[in-house]
């Protein structure tokens, strides 16, 4: 059995009961009420599924969505709101409420529950994001439940475009899980649309060729974000970091975690990329552009190189140093994304100059690079077709 900072790949499904540590992750829709409020019912059985894995050795991160319904209901809300500001409020009430309820369920247990809030912004930056794989290591050594959320309370990006599914995925990276574990209101992955005759279901993704002739959806629920491409999404960037996914309903939670065959198994690749490099690949949220010449593409993503001032023809957006951006060739496409030393308004006086002659010009203290390569990753380049390709987080050395 493997525990977190040892690496295991795992065969199948039915090696989940002897993971040392799995992510698993419920969506709204997953966790409520036709009404739109929590399902005490439905959110017992899942604790009590999760716990059960725990009880047998497997140390467990939940990563649960569910805030904003929760607080539906006492807000007096019939649905989950539009705007920005209702959700931030929706979520203000409701992350209390539902946590409040996960921690009498697993107190039945014996077993404690610790929140862990987090955004995109926590985790690119390196004292954040190593503060969160301290946080949750600590956590699961002192044998706590650590509930994951994203901190839709002052999130913005996060609520308007997210679901916690690529949040679960990269969870799983961070505490080096061995599988994460997708739930939702569909028992797995088809073929069809699951209420057509005819549509069988896929047990098994070794690979983006596998999911070609999959047609899928967003959600239907009134108070989730995510659907299937989400999810497939999510599979893509944790099975693209060496951990084994396995998404099927919440309904069959406590088979899936028994290593029962349910749902669809996404088997993982054969390396694991660095943690700080999938966070930056997948959580930041670009902030400018910097346009690199062919010779700057070519070291960056031939040889390993940093990003020179030499190497940059032009400069899009407002950022600050230490802001995360897209590194792009002349024709847009995104090739590396990195963390940049200078901010917007200092950058297009270095654009085309070496080192050496900035120094003279400006000072030591523009001696830096653009982009250091150990701030930096490469993009893969997207395919073609159906299905999500396996993203990769490659780091430029």
């Amino acid at each position: 059995m493997s525990t977190g900072g040892e690496e295991r790949r795992l065969a199948g499904r039915s090696d989940l009961p002897g993971a040392g540590r799995v992510v698993v992750k419920v969506g709204s829709s997953s966790l409520t009420t036709p009404e739109g409020g929590i399902d005490e019912e439905r959110l017992v059985a899942l604790v009590d599924a999760l716990l059960e894995r725990v009880a047998g050795g497997t140390q467990v991160v939940l990563v649960s969505s569910g805030a904003i319904a929760a607080g539906l209901g006492p807000l007096g809300l019939a649905r989950r709101p539009r705007d920005l500001a209702t959700q931030q409020a929706a979520a203000s009430v409701g992350q209390g409420l539902l946590v409040a309820r996960y921690t009498a369920a697993a107190a039945a247990h014996g077993v404690t529950v610790g929140q862990v809030l987090l955004t995109a912004e926590d985790v690119i930056r390196r004292t954040q994001y190593r503060n969160a794989q301290r946080a949750l290591e600590r956590l699961l050594g002192m044998g706590v439940l650590p509930v994951v959320n994203e901190n839709d309370t002052v999130a913005t990006a996060e609520i308007r475009f997210g679901d916690n599914d690529r949040l679960a995925a990269l969870v799983a990276h961070l505490v080096q899980a061995d599988a994460l574990v997708l739930l939702s209101d569909v028992d797995a992955l088809y073929d069809g649309p699951p209420s057509r005759p005819g549509s069988a279901r896929v047990p098994l993704v070794s690979g983006p060729d596998d999911l070609e002739h999959v047609v899928v959806g967003g959600s239907s629920s009134g108070v989730g974000t995510g659907g299937m491409t989400t999810k497939l999404d999510a599979a893509a960037i944790a099975t693209g970091a060496g951990v084994a996914t396995l998404l099927t309903s919440a309904a069959l939670a406590a088979q899936a975690l028994r290593g029962e065959d349910v749902g669809t198994w996404f088997s993982p690749a054969r390396t694991r990329p660095r943690t700080r490099s999938l966070w930056l690949a997948h959580a930041a949220s670009p902030l400018g552009r910097l346009v690199l010449d062919a010779g700057a593409v070519a070291a960056l993503t031939g040889r390993g190189a940093s990003l020179l001032a030499a190497g940059v023809v032009g400069v899009e957006g407002a950022f600050e140093a230490g802001d995360p951006v897209d590194l792009c060739d002349e024709t847009g496409c995104a090739v590396a994304r990195g963390l940049v030393n200078y901010s917007s308004t200092e950058v297009p006086e270095l654009l085309g100059r070496s080192t050496g002659d900035l120094v003279d010009a400006l000072g030591p203290g523009y001696g830096a690079e653009l982009v250091h390569r150990d701030d930096l990753v490469l993009l893969p380049r997207r395919r073609g077709g159906g299905g999500a390709p396996a993203p990769s987080a490659e780091t430029a050395r």
